[in-house]
């Protein structure tokens, strides 16, 4: 079975602290862009906050932990209340997978800081695997969550951006189909030469990502700051 973070589950504790910032981060996004556009809907169900108790979903992270794929609790919005629908709410569903690319961001940045000032140096062999492995796996888990969230699938954000430039018509009838996309994830996701031939492909754009960021800090700190310290072993 497909695994999309490619953890195992020695690595659970790590993976679920890395999990919950980043839902926390990805639905505050979302619901604090409403708020800041005149939507009271989502001040209005407590996720106008970093409380990661607002935002996530059990079940969701369970499934993260056994099969690298799950939720977080979706924010409610209505665009009635915005003064541009359409370009808000393309900016409140883009924000989301944003702030993930920014956590990665910073994830690179922390290890290139931190192969800058030659800080592995002074840490023992434990405390040395325990940041590497957080890191990886901080970086890795973002980028997928920002493209996979930037999917063309219900209900994902890739889909509400392309949602709102639907004519009218075409969202009453897409809106028939929504309810099948949970069946569409697990046939992604759970089979293999689907996901190979689909998914995977995609989501394999993160090795780009990471080497756009990898070029950028390298230029920053050059050959003193090295990547390649904490994600070698991710190849």
């Amino acid at each position: 079975m497909n695994n999309l973070t490619g953890f195992n589950f020695e690595h659970l504790p790590f993976l679920i602290v890395v999990v919950v910032l980043a839902f926390t981060l990805h639905e505050f996004s979302h619901a604090y862009a409403a708020d800041r556009f005149g939507d009271p809907t989502p001040r209005s169900m407590g996720r106008v906050t970093l409380n990661p108790r607002s935002h996530l979903d059990l079940l969701g992270i369970i499934l993260i932990a056994i099969v690298g794929f799950g939720w977080a609790k979706p924010v409610l919005i209505r665009s009635s209340f915005f003064k541009r629908p359409r370009l808000m709410s393309v900016i409140v569903s883009l924000v989301g997978p944003l702030s993930n690319l920014l956590l990665a961001f910073i994830g690179v940045f922390i290890a290139f800081l931190l192969s800058y000032f030659h800080a592995y140096d002074g840490m023992s062999i434990g405390v040395l695997r325990a940041v590497a492995l957080f890191l990886q796996l901080h970086i890795m888990i973002n980028l997928l969550l920002f493209i996979f969230n930037l999917l063309p699938l219900p209900p994902l954000d890739g889909y509400r951006i392309l949602y709102e430039f639907f004519p009218y018509n075409l969202k009453v009838r897409m809106q028939v189909y929504e309810q099948y996309a949970f069946l569409i994830f697990l046939l992604f996701v759970l089979i293999d030469p689907v996901y190979e031939r689909t998914l995977g492909p995609v989501l394999d754009l993160r090795w780009d990502v990471l080497a756009l960021f990898n070029d950028f800090f390298t230029m920053i700190f050059g050959n003193q700051g090295q990547l390649a310290e904490i994600i070698v072993p991710l190849l």
